[in-house]
């Protein structure tokens, strides 16, 4: 509503600073309290829907929105390069919001794991096959064996750099720094991961995903007092509340309304695509770890669907498109009417969902204390 009222000038949400300030903050939190036991647990399945799962999933967005797009007459030259950059930039998920329920609602702490932890790997893959696909739009020739030790390659890195951020910022904490200098090893831990990753050409993301893990088992679970505990999940804590109510408002800026509704038929042509993509991949899923460990039931399928929000990393990719881009603002349009419908639509309707399927368990309340009287 700010936004579309023009009350005032709005910052823009830009590829830097959701780079340079948001996202390493964001994603520092999410990993720094990932149980590295219920991580192993869910190992498979995450890796599974975070790379291949997320490479599939662009495939079958490529796939189908260039056809339809040119058979409704959207776009008459929308090829499947453009469908995949599309797919690249909207393949992550961003249940910032979803988690936020699960954890209020009493969901299960393996279906919390398995959609947090699924979302931190796969921005990461999402934003180096995003990389890729611009280049084969510009018209770079690549097998696909090069594009896939690329891919390797970026990923080794950032997470050999995470890696050695994370056990070096461990080791100090083992020290008798106190909680505000644990605070600040965190801090450095969380930025500088995510900055040296970036500067080496490598994924910060992943980088700045290990060095969380890292610091949130090796350094505080290990060593750090109860109290010390407390203190950083409380800070962290309050950091990704700030930086996720940032993140909103500033998609809220961004978004205008007169162009989602000039392209409102493309906007719900992709939704439909992005979220059916989304639905063959988790029961694709689904399917393959059923004789395993770690099968899980037909009901998380569905949690996991429509869990699958897209946001501002999306937005941001999006944005980040040159100028010159041929159908930039068609693709700009759908990213940032997906985004709004998924965080609308199934951000809201998620408690009813968790509800109806039996799935919420909400927490124990303790039992009421008797008065003298009684």
């Amino acid at each position: 509503m700010l936004g579309a009222l023009h009350l005032f000038p709005a910052p823009h949400l830009t590829r830097g600073l959701l780079f340079s300030t948001i996202l390493p903050g964001l994603i520092f939190e999410a990993a720094f309290n990932l149980d590295a036991s219920e991580l192993r647990r869910t190992w498979i399945t995450i890796t599974t829907l975070a790379v291949p799962g997320v490479v599939i999933s662009m495939g079958l967005i490529a796939i189908a929105l260039s056809p339809t797009a040119q058979a409704l007459g959207l776009a008459a030259g929308f090829n499947w390069r453009h469908a995949l950059v599309f797919g690249a930039l909207i393949a992550a998920t961003d249940p910032i919001a979803v988690v936020a329920l699960f954890r209020s609602l009493g969901a299960p702490r393996r279906l919390t794991t398995l959609l947090e932890g699924e979302s931190l790997f796969n921005d990461g893959t999402a934003i180096v096959f995003f990389t890729m696909s611009l280049a084969l739009v510009a018209g770079a020739e690549s097998s696909a064996g090069a594009l896939l030790f690329q891919f390797v390659s970026i990923v080794t890195l950032g997470v050999a750099i995470g890696a050695a951020v994370g056990v070096a910022v461990s080791w100090l904490m083992r020290r008798p720094v106190g909680a505000w200098g644990e605070i600040g090893l965190t801090i450095m831990a969380a930025y500088g991961a995510f900055a040296a990753a970036e500067s080496l050409h490598s994924s910060g993301v992943i980088a700045t995903v290990v060095a969380g893990i890292l610091c949130g088992n090796l350094g505080i679970r290990a060593r750090a007092t109860s109290s010390t505990r407390r203190t950083l999940e409380r800070f962290w804590d309050y950091v990704a509340f700030a930086l996720s109510c940032i993140v909103f408002l500033l998609i809220g800026f961004e978004v205008h309304l007169s162009r989602l509704l000039h392209y409102w038929l493309a906007i719900v042509l992709a939704y439909c695509i992005v979220t059916f993509s989304r639905g063959a991949i988790v029961a694709a899923g689904q399917l393959l770890l059923r004789w395993t460990q770690e099968r899980f039931p037909w009901r998380w399928s569905v949690i996991l669907t429509w869990g699958g929000v897209r946001g501002a990393l999306a937005m941001v990719l999006a944005l980040s498109l040159p100028q010159s881009f041929e159908y930039r603002d068609l693709i700009v349009s759908m990213t940032f009417g997906v985004a709004v419908i998924s965080i609308l639509a199934q951000g809201l309707t998620m408690p009813l969902l968790l509800k109806g399927l039996g799935i919420a368990q909400p927490p124990a309340q303790p039992p009421a204390r008797r008065s003298q009287a009684g």
